[in-house]
């Protein structure tokens, strides 16, 4: 097992507000705890502030370092990280590297197999840099949760919701009951509770979606590839499907018609969130933190059928976030550019104290 150096001489000292709320906040690491930390080359320093947090709790705490078991990108679970992990048989688990091209699967992978061993709370950190540790990561997640949780209540009621913005989003999204809303609320105290951090949103498969939305932001691999988009992608969507797409960088447009191309149900809207971190300001171009932005986004692809009761799969699953959003849920206000509506931020508190 590698460890990391988790002395408190190490300069992370801006990454701390981020890493106490991870490991504090979000996953109430305690000393019986047996922390695993995935991390990469470029996200070491992030490793060793996570570690450090955990080992302050005094947590059995230990870093695998995903570059020293195969050449990035991770196509498939290599063995020996696999014996690595069931020898640790962590209790909670935080993956802190970045997002490669084509490392989906592997992920997908990685997560069923910690499932199987040891059910840990996991935090699911893929894209993360130290920007958004230091931002995304430090902002009050005791309102993050209960905004989440309020926003939930809301839309597990929506039978319709209508989506605009400035730069020409205008979408209608309804909804089936046997579709359940899933609270992203990034509060993972209980075994085998999973999410991803930074947090923030409340998440569905649609039942049915028309119209056009405009993103400035791409998931999967093009967010860390193309950040905060130049040139926006519009999308054309009948019958939940992503008909026509349209952007000015040529080679985006290739990338991503391939990327849509790729499976016969990547171009079919398996998503529809709410984004409810009131402590982001503004999208920033990477879709780990952008996509809890107030707002609403979708994505095309796996419809996480496990958990929303989608009964339809896809390999692929890529989030496309529209920015200064206007939202009506069965004709109720619950967003305006971007701002909650007042009655809806009724009752969310505010305790930072991370």
């Amino acid at each position: 097992m590698t460890h990391i150096n988790t002395s408190s001489n190490y300069d992370f000292e801006a990454l701390m507000p981020g890493a106490r709320a991870a490991v504090h906040t979000c996953m109430a690491v305690q000393a019986d705890d047996r922390v695993l930390i995935f991390y990469g080359t470029s996200t070491e320093r992030i490793g060793r502030a996570l570690a450090h947090v955990a080992s302050q709790n005094n947590a059995t705490t230990a870093a695998l370092c995903l570059d020293d078991f195969a050449s990035r990108p991770l196509t498939q679970m290599p063995l020996a990280l696999q014996q690595r992990i069931v020898e640790f048989a962590p209790t909670v688990t935080f993956y802190a590297a970045s997002s490669e091209p084509g490392e989906l699967a592997f992920r997908h992978t990685l997560t069923i197999l910690l499932y199987h061993t040891t059910n840990p709370r996991h935090a699911h950190m893929p894209g993360i840099t130290e920007a958004i540790m230091q931002e995304g990561m430090a902002v009050d997640y005791q309102q993050v949760h209960d905004l989440t949780l309020q926003v939930a209540d809301i839309l597990r009621q929506a039978h319709r919701i209508h989506v605009t913005n400035p730069k020409g989003t205008d979408v209608v999204a309804e909804f089936a009951p046997q579709y359940k809303w899933i609270p992203s609320h990034s509060f993972y105290h209980n075994h085998g509770d999973w999410g991803n951090l930074p947090e923030g949103e409340v998440y569905t498969c649609p039942a049915t979606v028309e119209g056009t939305v405009v993103a400035d932001v791409l998931g999967d691999y093009f967010s860390e590839a193309y950040g905060l988009l130049d040139d926006p992608v519009s999308f054309v969507i009948a019958n939940s499907r992503g008909v026509d797409i349209q952007c000015a960088n040529q080679q985006l447009l290739n990338e991503l018609t391939a990327y849509l191309d790729s499976d016969p149900n990547s171009r079919r809207v398996g998503e529809f969130a709410i984004g409810t971190n009131i402590g982001l300001t503004r999208l920033i171009g990477n879709l780990l933190q952008d996509e809890k932005y107030p707002g609403m986004h979708i994505a095309f692809g796996n419809p996480y059928g496990p958990v929303t009761g989608a009964d339809w799969v896809a390999t692929t699953h890529i989030d496309v976030i529209p920015s200064r959003c206007t939202i009506d849920v069965d004709g109720r206000r619950l967003m305006t550019d971007g701002v909650f509506a007042a009655d809806v931020l009724t009752g969310v508190t505010s305790t930072h104290d991370n």
